[in-house]
Parts: structure tokens; sequence; C-alpha cells
């Protein structure tokens, strides 16, 4: 393989503190049954804790970052201890104000985990799902940027309930300003989410314009979608969830996740490590965009590499941001892999995570 990710960029920050993949496509997509062992990506641990609602068999959860298991270790303690209103006021989530260094000498977690906490307790007392590099990036975006565009009135109105054709005539009409196309693309370039989002070593493999794609999807998330549902769009633009949550976050999957907690354990590994070292088949897999960060001939070595793990009827499920890909024919064809260009589209257009340009779902035959 070409070098790895790992040793091109950072891995010793909280990168996300929150997951930016939408759970809802993610379990229609991969549709788990209590069968299922499935390997998920672990970020920040929000959507590998929405595979426990559908209880699997079990769930690993992976990532190359201390930082970003030792925020789903905490998670899984919140989880475990708190009940679901105490859980957003923790992460600092939803608008209430809490004793966050009391709550969190409560928490049981692992010694190596709560030692990482007890150095870096300035993000607890913040509200520590506030924290990620992206999610900070964000906030420049709603409180330095933003401002400069509409008013809080007219950004208000945008997530207001409203009909398709009500949408798309409120963006026209009042939304797509001069100063949203060039402040946008501003922001939103390669350089600035290279610089203050995510990480220059991200777009290695992307080819043309970053902000003009994010634009376009943008466009679709605003128009198409229901903005008063869409919890992404919500925390973008005021900072909390107030009338949208995420599928972790919602009260009605809450004890779902509670309940199966046992299943699920998170590693700091790469995928090729676990993948080596673990001797079960897995049935489905989260894999969120690590592809983008490879070239085309490592992704093809790493899918056959999980092909070798997966029995017939498994699935894999992954986003492609900027960079395109997917697993080349000569693989799929070698272990009978298929997709469905409707379903994935389909998928994809549901997306209220709107920053991706492709979702697919994989599945061996």
């Amino acid at each position: 393989m070409s070098e790895r990710i790992e040793n091109r960029a950072s891995f010793d920050l909280i990168r996300y503190s929150q997951v930016w993949e939408d759970a809802d496509i993610l379990l229609e997509a991969l549709d788990l049954q209590s069968n299922d062992v499935a390997l998920s990506i672990a970020s920040a641990g929000d959507n590998a804790f929405a595979m426990l609602a559908q209880a699997p068999r079990a769930v690993y959860a992976i990532d190359l970052s201390f930082p970003q298991i030792a925020c789903c270790e905490l998670r899984k303690a919140m989880y475990r201890q708190l009940s679901h209103r105490d859980h957003l006021l923790f992460g600092g989530v939803v608008a209430g104000e809490m004793d966050r260094a009391s709550v969190f000498a409560t928490l049981e977690l692992p010694s190596s985990v709560e030692e990482y906490w007890q150095h870096n307790k300035d993000l607890i007392h913040q509200g520590f799902m506030q924290t990620g590099k992206f999610e900070r990036y964000f906030g420049l975006f709603r409180n330095r940027v933003l401002p400069l565009i509409h008013n809080r009135r007219r950004i208000s109105q945008l997530i207001e309930p409203k009909t398709t054709e009500q949408r798309l005539e409120f963006y026209d009409k009042k939304w797509d300003n001069l100063r949203w196309k060039i402040m946008f693309r501003l922001f939103f370039s390669r350089f600035a989410m290279g610089r203050l989002g995510r990480d220059k070593e991200f777009f290695a493999y992307v080819e043309g314009s970053v902000a003009d794609r994010i634009l376009g999807r943008a466009k679709h998330a605003l128009t198409h979608l229901d903005t008063a549902e869409n919890p992404y769009l919500h925390y973008i633009l005021n900072g909390i969830y107030d009338t949208a949550l995420p599928y972790s976050l919602r009260p009605e999957n809450y004890d779902k996740i509670r309940d199966n907690l046992d299943k699920i354990s998170f590693q700091q590994v790469s995928i090729q490590e676990f993948l080596s070292g673990h001797k079960g088949e897995i049935t489905a897999f989260n894999l969120s965009d690590i592809f983008e960060y490879m070239t085309q001939q490592d992704t093809d070595e790493l899918f056959r590499l999980m092909l070798e793990k997966t029995p017939s009827g498994s699935r894999f499920a992954y986003w492609n941001m900027l960079a395109p890909r997917q697993c080349g024919e000569d693989v799929r064809k070698q272990y009978n892999l298929t997709t469905n260009k409707a379903t994935n589209t389909d998928l994809l257009n549901r997306d209220k995570a709107f920053f991706y340009s492709k979702f697919y779902l994989d599945k061996v035959n």
C-alpha cells in the first residue's frame, strides 16, 4: 500500500465531537439483524451507537485516534448512567445549565480514558460535544460568517416548516444572494476547510472546486429536504439541537441503545490491523468516507481484505464527500459484490448531512 493517512495527517486531537453522517440512511441501508456482526468507523461514536438500536449481535467500532476513542467511551458511560436530558446537557448540545464537573466525577470510565479527560477538563466544562475541530469550524461559520450574509430573523425563517415549493421560492428569492455565494465559497474552500475544519491531507485526492460541490449539495438540502426536521442544519445554524435530533440522540432510541451497550467495543486501531487480527466474520460495515483518503489501488486492496472476512449477504455502506472512490470492477467480479445505483441515489437524495456527493451500499451475493 502507499503511505497511509495515519502517517500523513494528525490524529492527536478531537477532530469530530459529533458524527456528521446521517444515521437514518445508514441504518436503512445496512438493515441490521440480530445475527449481524458490524464493524464501524468510530469517529465520535454517534453512528456506532445508532447501530445498537437495531440490536445486532456485536458492534466493533475502531478509530486511529485515541481522542476519538475517548469521546466514544465517554458517550458510552453517559448512555449507561445519565438520563436522556442529562446526556444532552452534559454534551452541551441543548440549551440549559449543568454542573458538568460534578456529573463527570460520577461517570465510570476506563482508566486511560478518565486520565485523558482529567487532562482536558476544560472541554468537559464547555460541553465536549461542541469542542471538536469540525464543530468549532461550524461555530466560526455561524458566529463570524453567517451574520454577514443574513440576519437572525432570516436564518430562523430558513428552518420554519414549508412545502418543497415554498423552500425553493424562499431559497431563490430570500436566501441565495451574492453574499451567500461569495462567503460560502470562501469559507468552504479547500484552503479554509483544510486549515480550519478538516486536514489538508484529507483533500489529497480531490480534484476541482471543493466549495462549488458543497454549495450544490447545500442548495439541495435547503430546498428539497425538510429544513424544519434536519438536525445537522439546525446545529450548524444555531449551535444546539432544538426541534430536531440525530438518530442516536432521539428519546425514542435512547433506551434501545442503552439496553445494547454491552454489545459494543471501541478499539484504537487501523481497519487493516483490526481485520488481520479478527478471527470471526463481519456481516455489516459502516466505513464512513475512509476511501477518500486512499488511492484507488489502496481502496481495492482494502476491499479484498474485508471481503475475505465476509459471508454471502454482507453489506458495505460508505460515503464520498469530494474524491470519487468505490470498489473497482475487478474486485467486484471476483467476490460477486454488487451495488444498486438507484438505491444509492435515493439514499443520497434523503441524506440530511448534506456534504457528501455519493453514498454507496454494496452487497455480497
